[in-house]
């Protein structure tokens, strides 16, 4: 008979006050005791809609009732022939929003902890497996794949394990994507990232890093003079949006990713770090997504005192639930209903103050969202020494430019078929964030997962 217990069982974390003044992984991970506890929960029901929820489409009943009679790796092998990443998927996903908000138990209580199933098993699999990946037999295909976040790294696995010869292309040194350059230590340890990667290699698939394609090489080029039939463009979006306002040329202003590439990547949290990035105290974060709590959660233990600016109120934040509480608890402070107007600095030409208006909101428009509207006089002047805009990215528009034919919105996503992903361009097909602009990880590997199909029922046709 299932557990009808009401509530998930708890993620074990380490103590607020102690780790927001270090970088080790907050969550702490299920043990084997209650992982089986949790997956009691599960009421393996007839039409699975927890199924339908995954965009990546795990059979997320069948690996749950094998961690139910503690077979961990059976689990893990059913998770694996959908997704190439279930040890990432399983720290940042938000499944609240995906699989769990679809799953029984949740109408009248908590879901069962999905995402937290699913980290144990990959976890259990990673400590404890012996024999690598097999390597499929070659069926003659080569697939290049631009990018190595994580619909290049989807995509790369789903094809890899048709045969594909696949070499994915890195304009890092390491790869991982945003994976590595955007999301903390404290949140997905980068030697979870490499291990995954690693299991591709096993599989075939080729890494190259240090390649950007648009300058290093071209697309064109790599299917011209290379010899591969199809290329994936998993690119991503890492060009940074501002709000254009005066003071944002001052030093001492960030986006949210030149802050976290300098800290994940440059290791610029160290004290000796040849690339700092923190100077004074007082650090403000403007936005209310998943970045901006990673850029807040990051100055916080670097020693600052951290505000997150944000618009409209707390019920409009977008970032995952999770993620807010535990800057909550992490003495962040949250500034709602807080619009910054212009930055001022020192005659050294640092940021020194912020200047603010309050905000409230309006009628609801079309779509039922309410627009921030500004309190006349109510402008107040923030003390900071630093200043993080994370509002948002868009795509490079060095892929663009320099591949023949391919269309692209006024913004920079590049226009997709969404039931393929094949671009404009015979052969060449897009997903994750360089289609859709900046989205999640899972949304990115959904669609790495669908250019993978097609890809190989385009190259099996032809």
């Amino acid at each position: 008979m299932p557990d009808m217990a009401m509530q998930k069982n708890p993620m074990p974390t380490q103590d607020a006050a102690e780790r927001s003044r270090n970088f080790n992984e907050v969550a702490l991970g299920y043990t084997e005791a209650q992982a089986v506890a949790e997956a009691n929960r599960c009421l393996n029901c007839k039409h699975k809609p927890c199924v339908a929820g995954c965009p990546v489409k795990i059979y997320i009943p069948a690996f749950i009732q094998q961690v139910a009679k503690g077979d961990f790796e059976a689990a893990y092998q059913i998770i694996s022939e959908a997704s190439s990443l279930p040890a990432v998927c399983g720290r940042v996903c938000p499944q609240e929003s995906q699989c769990e908000s679809k799953c029984v138990r949740g109408i009248k209580g908590e879901p069962v902890a999905i995402g937290r199933l699913e980290r144990f098993v990959a976890d259990w699999h990673n400590a404890n497996a012996t024999e690598p990946a097999k390597r499929p037999a070659s069926n003659g295909h080569k697939v290049a794949v631009v990018g190595s976040g994580p619909s290049g790294l989807t995509c790369a696995g789903d094809l890899a394990k048709k045969g594909y010869e696949v070499t994915v292309f890195e304009a890092l040194h390491l790869a991982g994507g945003v994976l590595v350059y955007g999301i903390p230590e404290f949140r997905l340890p980068k030697a979870i990232v490499q291990k995954e990667v690693d299991t591709l290699s096993q599989l075939g698939v080729k890494i190259e890093t240090n390649v950007v394609i648009g300058k290093t090489i071209t697309i064109d080029e790599l299917m011209q003079e290379y010899g591969f039939e199809a290329v994936f463009i998993g690119s991503g979006a890492g060009l940074p949006r501002f709000m254009r306002i005066p003071g944002e040329n001052l030093k001492g202003v960030y986006s949210a990713n030149e802050f976290l590439t300098r800290i994940n990547l440059m290791k610029a949290y160290k004290p000796d770090s040849s690339t700092p990035i923190q100077r004074g105290k007082r650090v403000a974060v403007v936005g209310g997504g998943n970045v901006a709590m990673d850029a807040a959660r990051c100055a916080r233990r670097l020693g600052a005192e951290v505000s997150i600016l944000y618009r409209r109120t707390e019920a409009e934040l977008p970032a995952r639930r999770e993620e807010v509480e535990h800057a909550m608890e992490e003495g962040i402070e949250f500034r709602f209903l807080t619009n910054p107007l212009s930055i001022s600095g020192n005659e050294e030409g640092w940021v020194s103050a912020m200047r603010c208006q309050q905000m409230t909101l309006g009628e609801p428009d079309a779509s039922g969202r309410r627009s921030p509207v500004a309190v006349e006089g109510s402008e107040s002047e923030l003390p900071v020494d630093c200043v993080i805009m994370a509002l948002g990215t868009s795509p490079n528009p060095l892929i663009k430019a320099t591949t023949q034919g391919l269309d692209t919105q006024r913004w920079g996503g590049i226009i997709v078929e969404e039931e393929t992903g094949r671009t404009s361009r015979e052969g060449i097909y897009a997903g994750g964030d360089a289609v859709t602009g900046a989205a999640t990880v899972i949304l990115a590997m959904g669609a790495g997962k669908t250019a993978a199909a097609a890809i190989d029922e385009y190259l099996s046709n032809k």
